[in-house]
């Protein structure tokens, strides 16, 4: 039986099992797992070797679910990823082959360096959870996650992800380097003989499965908002569309991406109910993508990071 505390044990464990290879992320890791909780999808970005590619890796073999990586290429097409009918000669009929993105998790590496085509296929799929392939709709897992990743450095051969596309993803992730402690711990791990090519012999436990996790995701349903807090996460996302620095602010679901993810810092903390610094601590990660900034307050190196930490110290906070 799962309940608020299974919840957070399941999630605690699954915590500690991706620590056993990722060192450091933390913010990351918990920001994976909320959404994972809450049914959301994942855009990670950062500089190649911060391990966003190992840490998803490590955690589908924490749940044993399934898992595809899908390598974003500018002749991708969007058959690659979903699938398509071909023609059976032995039985004189068409069979549905079914692309990768038919898993529990889906690690969309690079995406931005797919082409608009390629990038719209995904949007059926993160949005309704199902594929369409000849008329025919499939359904995906109940755990279906996209976790995405893009370089922040490079603009040639790629292709900027349109603002429906990135509103999509319940959050955008970060991903810096390490810290110098961080660092040395890394290059003891592989001086003790650690390799990122074979996480078996990483020590790693299964903690989980992929229908325990669908249960957890039914337990936020019993998170408890209250209608102040509900009217201080449409006081910081409608605050979004009148700041001096944004251009476009935050559209409705934003607000719901803010509601949900404030629901799951509190169900992992073993919580039923949901608090302003619950509320706080996702406002970054949910809005940094859906707003834009002006083009002059970019100039003047202000990030969407900052105007959205100015809001929310603007804005009051329910007692």
């Amino acid at each position: 039986m799962v309940d608020v505390t299974r919840v957070r044990d399941i999630f605690a464990a699954l915590k500690k099992e991706i620590q056993k290879v990722i060192v450091g992320q933390e913010g990351a890791i918990d920001l994976i797992l909320s959404a994972i909780l809450i049914r959301g999808h994942v855009l990670l970005e950062g500089v190649p070797g911060t391990a966003k590619t190992l840490t998803v890796k490590t955690l589908a073999q924490s749940i044993q679910s399934g898992f595809q990586r899908i390598q974003m290429t500018p002749d991708l097409m969007p058959s690659d990823v979903l699938g398509t009918n071909m023609f059976d000669a032995r039985t004189g009929t068409f069979q549905v082959h079914k692309g990768p993105i038919f898993s529990d998790l889906v690690l969309v590496d690079e995406i931005n360096r797919a082409p608009a085509k390629t990038q719209s296929a995904l949007l059926e799929c993160m949005e309704e959870k199902q594929v369409t392939i000849e008329g025919n709709r499939f359904p995906l897992s109940p755990i279906f996650t996209v976790l995405a990743t893009q370089n922040p450095l490079e603009y040639e051969g790629t292709y900027p992800l349109p603002e429906a596309q990135l509103d999509r993803f319940i959050f955008k992730i970060l991903i810096d380097y390490p810290a110098a402690g961080e660092e040395n711990k890394v290059l003891e791990k592989f001086e003790a003989g650690f390799r990122s090519d074979k996480l078996g012999d990483a020590g790693l436990t299964t903690v989980t499965n992929p229908q325990e996790i669908a249960e957890c995701q039914e337990i936020v349903k019993q998170v408890k908002t209250k209608p102040a807090i509900i009217e201080y996460i449409t006081a910081i996302t409608r605050a979004t569309r009148g700041a001096p620095d944004i251009q476009v602010g935050g559209g409705v679901r934003s607000s719901i991406g803010l509601f949900l993810a404030s629901k799951a810092v509190a169900l992992i903390d073993g919580r039923d109910f949901t608090t302003p610094d619950d509320v706080k601590k996702m406002v970054c990660p949910v809005l940094r993508h859906r707003i834009i900034l002006k083009p002059e307050a970019e100039i003047e190196g202000v990030t969407p990071d900052d105007t959205l930490t100015a809001i929310v110290n603007q804005v009051k906070v329910p007692r």
